[in-house]
């Protein structure tokens, strides 16, 4: 007889619905202890972020950042290797990308800037994931401890790079000069609309059509080549993994180095796309919330893609709530979030095992008829 098995759809479906909905309603009953409406608030929230095309265009936006680094976060998890150093690897892909704008925008069509960018942001975003990824593998030092340290040392980084070398020369605040039009990313609304659709004056760009590349690419990587197995195994089981002839250390490096890469491209979308300048704090915690975004993910492509627009729905939603509802403070806002982030991340388990106990129980039963 089979050993009963849980079904696919309870990991990747029901578990993740049971937590959101949890975080959902305990947000209620904070929204609800201040005084207020909870059911217009979500009402609120919800028509801010899908109930006209600008709301869908600035949701789509914050979503391609989660996107870039929710996959950083499930290509490193993979391999067993937890990188909590989005926030700096993106910092850094974002310096890269400024860099190649600032030094081409005069000279360069944006044709050939543009995959420059793309490899200035992967680059240097893998270059930043290098050295925790170097000492975990041929020095015991812990991936977690140096990924982290290594967010600080960026954020320094960028202070004196911004404030000795890049600051133009006619900004008052810590701003590079604005780039050429042609070192823009194109948004998404100037090519839609001569289309017949119409998704508002957003800041969502190109970007996002490489993070849904990106999210195929990983897709096909993991599953679809040798590379993914051997990432599979080392996250699996390592002692298996060294005994069937794999590198686990060239594994863990080149794991980190992609890593990296996908969180570099978040100054793509910001950088390039956006701001058009290069500036200091732009990734504006992106890089912690892609952990959330992986975790509710089930670290999965699609799953990383349908988290990553909740999560801009979130962001985008709660600015109008804050807009139509002045008592509920941008902090309360940020509160909901975090209950989202923590039922999904730090409490992802807290109903797996009855659930799963459950529908063990009911194949084994079916079974045994």
């Amino acid at each position: 007889m089979n050993q009963a098995k849980v079904p696919v759809w309870v990991n990747i479906a029901l578990i993740p619905l049971l937590n959101i909905t949890l975080a959902f309603v305990i947000s209620g009953l904070v929204i609800y202890a201040i005084g207020q409406n909870p059911i217009e608030a979500a009402g609120y929230m919800i028509y801010g972020a899908f109930g006209y095309s600008e709301g869908v265009g600035y949701t789509l936006y914050y979503a391609t950042n989660f996107i870039f680094t929710g996959l950083a976060v499930c290509v490193a998890f993979k391999a067993g290797l937890f990188n909590i150093g989005g926030e700096g690897q993106a910092y850094i892909g974002g310096l890269g990308v400024g860099l190649v704008c600032l030094a081409l925008d005069h000279s360069m069509p944006f044709i050939v800037i543009a995959p420059l960018a793309i490899i200035g942001a992967a680059v240097f975003g893998a270059a930043w994931a290098y050295v925790p990824a170097y000492l975990q593998a041929r020095r015991g030092s812990h991936i977690v401890i140096t990924t982290i340290m290594f967010n600080f040392i960026a954020s320094s980084l960028m202070v004196y790079l911004m404030v000795n070398w890049l600051k133009g020369t006619q900004n008052m605040s810590l701003n590079s000069r604005t780039f050429e039009q042609n070192a823009w990313m194109p948004y998404l609304h100037t090519l839609l609309t001569p289309l017949g659709i119409d998704i508002g004056d957003s800041p969502v760009n190109l970007s996002f059509f490489w993070a849904l590349l990106c999210c195929f690419g990983v897709w096909l990587l993991i599953w679809h080549t040798r590379w993914g197995y051997q990432l599979r195994t080392l996250g699996t089981n390592p002692t298996a993994a060294k005994y069937a002839g794999i590198d686990t250390a060239k594994v863990t490096i080149w794991v980190m180095l992609v890593s990296g890469a996908l969180a570099g491209f978040v100054g793509l979308n910001e950088i390039m796309g956006v701001n058009h300048s290069l500036l200091l704090n732009f990734a504006a915690g992106y890089g912690f919330t892609g952990i959330a975004v992986a975790l509710m993910g089930r670290n999965h492509p699609v799953g990383i893609f349908l988290a990553a627009i909740l999560f801009g729905a979130l962001y985008q939603g709660g600015a109008e709530v804050s807009f139509d509802m002045p008592q509920i403070t941008p902090d309360i806002v940020v509160v909901v979030q975090g209950l989202v982030i923590l039922f999904s991340g730090a409490l992802e388990h807290m109903f797996k095992d009855r659930i799963e106990g459950f529908f063990i129980r009911r194949a084994a039963a079916a079974q045994e008829k």
